[in-house]
C-alpha cells in the first residue's frame, strides 16, 4: 500500500472519530444551555437532535470532499505534513460551527429574555417640562467690593 492510501485511511479514521467525540461532548453538555435557551426540556433535546445531526453532515460532508490531495506524497514525512493540515482545516471546521451554533442560540436567548421581562404596566401619561437651563449670574468674592456704577 502506497503513502497516500495510508494518508488517506489514517485521515479519515481520525477525522471520523474528532467529528464523533465533539459531536457526543457537545450534544452532551449542550442540553443544559439549550434547555435555558428555550425554557422547555422537549423542545431542547429536539433542537439538540438536530445540531448534533447537522453537526454531523456537515463535519463529515467536509471531511470527505477535503479527503482529495493533489500532492504528490512520496514518503512518510509528506504523508505527515498533507495530513496535519487536513486533520487541522477538520478541526478549525469543527470549531467554527461550535461557535456559530452558540453565537445565534445566544442572540435568540437574548431576545427571548427580552421579551420576557415584558412591558410597563402603563404607559407613561405624559412628559415632564423642564424648564430652560439658565445660569446663575457670576458672585463676587466675598473679599472683592461691588463695582460702582458710573452715573
Amino acid at each position: 500500500m502506497d503513502h497516500k492510501a495510508v494518508m488517506y485511511l489514517v485521515y479519515l479514521l481520525v477525522s471520523i472519530g474528532l467529528t464523533v467525540w465533539v459531536a457526543t461532548t457537545l450534544s452532551r453538555n449542550g442540553q443544559i444551555f439549550l434547555e435555558e435557551v428555550f425554557a422547555d426540556s422537549k423542545l431542547a433535546r429536539a433542537v439538540n437532535q438536530l445540531l448534533t445531526m447537522g453537526f454531523y453532515l456537515l463535519n463529515l460532508g467536509y471531511t470527505t470532499v477535503a479527503m482529495r490531495s493533489e500532492e504528490i506524497v512520496t514518503s512518510t514525512s509528506e504523508a505527515l505534513e498533507t495530513l496535519s493540515l487536513k486533520i487541522g482545516l477538520v478541526l478549525l471546521v469543527l470549531g467554527v460551527l461550535h461557535f456559530c451554533n452558540v453565537y445565534f442560540l445566544n442572540r435568540y436567548r437574548r431576545g427571548r429574555l427580552r421579551q420576557a421581562q415584558g412591558t410597563p404596566p402603563l404607559p407613561p401619561a405624559s412628559r415632564l417640562q423642564v424648564p430652560p437651563h439658565h445660569m446663575p449670574p457670576p458672585t463676587m468674592p466675598p473679599h472683592m467690593p461691588p463695582p460702582q456704577a458710573h452715573a
